[in-house]
């Protein structure tokens, strides 16, 4: 058994509470990877044409 079948397999063992509580857990875990890989996406470079263009179609908005 896979390491990911033996956690569906608790999964499946947990109250409604622990469910809930486990799910909590899971998104915030989630934001956290996905915070950092942001970070490092940013911090790299990558997110900079990105950047550059959205910067550069905001500057073409005729805000009020």
């Amino acid at each position: 058994m896979s390491r990911v079948e033996e956690i569906e397999q608790a999964i499946d063992g947990l109250s409604a509470e622990e469910f809930r509580r486990l799910a909590e857990w899971m998104r915030e875990r989630e934001q956290e990877l996905w915070d950092r890989q942001m970070d490092e996406d940013s911090a790299s470079g990558k997110l900079d044409a990105l950047f550059d263009e959205a910067e550069a179609e905001s500057q073409t908005i005729n805000w009020p």
